[in-house]
């Protein structure tokens, strides 16, 4: 049986490596990084070819100041790395709304080019480590336009509820301008090669998030494609379905994440169809979730 983050993750990144299987036989050098079965495996191909990732993570903040960024490449090539892995900030990029600025992000695809890297760019967008510290000022100022996620007792969290439409779509618009951006100035040279959406989702300190509009979603109907991929039948809410208990409130919260990743995928692919993935952080044995940053893309789910 497939479990509800393997049908998750399927749908997550189904537009983006759809898009990204389904080239013709170009050129090489025209030739997108892209994801292609061969036989049971999966191989990342770049300029046509299999691409081994040797790569080092930057820490959080490192690429937001280019003359800093510029003092580690050296030590970056002394590891033998052919990839870095660098974070892209939501709140550097659009500071204002709708006013977009990637000059940090061409600075480090021109230093990572100058160093013969690749780059796998990491999306710090509504969330990064379950917090919501890298959205923009304008985000954090709306707690009307974005509400925050709340515990179980309703205290708000620093952690954007992805119930809402309007964080979805103000995310979804800054990552397609990114991947727009992306695919003027790197569509020819494929310098970066995958980028990762979002950081490590999940919910704290509950098992999900208890905001109005996550209350009111949670009171619904089970979505059909969750029915589908946990083997249940009938009809009913996600207590009547799953039973009361933290392990429900959890599967809940996973496809809430689900959804609004998925969304975020597809508005980027939609311009620029690389190779995306989501990362987690992982849960720890004996520990119920909220304890850990429940919800994400976890083998348990």
């Amino acid at each position: 049986m497939r479990t509800l983050i393997q049908t998750l993750g399927a749908l997550a990144l189904t537009a983006a490596l759809c898009a990204s299987t389904a080239l013709g036989p170009a050129a090489a050098a025209e030739e997108i990084p892209r994801l292609a079965r061969r036989g049971d495996a999966t191989q990342l191909l770049v300029d046509g070819k299999p691409f081994l990732i040797l790569g080092g993570e930057l820490g959080n903040s490192t690429a937001s100041s280019l003359p800093y960024l510029q003092k580690q490449w050296p030590t970056l090539k002394a590891l033998n790395l052919n990839t870095v892995l660098a974070p892209v900030q939501w709140d550097q990029v659009e500071p204002v709304e709708g006013r977009f600025d990637f000059t940090v992000v061409d600075g480090v695809i021109a230093q990572a080019r100058a160093s013969d890297m690749r780059l796998v760019l990491l999306w710090f967008g509504a969330w990064k480590n379950s917090m919501s510290t890298y959205t923009p000022a304008w985000v954090k100022r709306d707690g009307q336009r974005f509400p925050l996620a709340r515990s179980a007792q309703g205290q708000a969290q620093e952690i954007l509820s992805p119930a809402a439409p309007a964080t979805l779509a103000a995310d979804a618009r800054a990552f397609a301008a990114l991947m727009a951006h992306l695919k003027a100035v790197d569509g020819d040279r494929h310098t970066v090669i995958m980028v990762q959406v979002e950081n490590e989702i999940g919910m704290l300190p509950s098992a999900r998030d208890h905001s109005p509009a996550a209350e009111a979603e949670f009171r619904k109907p089970v979505p059909a494609a969750v029915l589908k991929a946990t083997g249940k039948t009938g009809s009913g809410n996600w207590e009547q379905v799953f039973g009361k208990s933290p392990a429900t409130d959890e599967l809940y919260q996973a496809w809430t994440y689900g959804r609004f990743v998925e969304g975020l995928a597809r508005a980027g692919a939609s311009a620029y169809p690389l190779p995306m993935y989501v990362n987690a952080a992982l849960n720890k044995p004996g520990v119920a979730p909220g304890g850990y940053p429940s919800a994400g893309p976890l083998p348990h789910l």
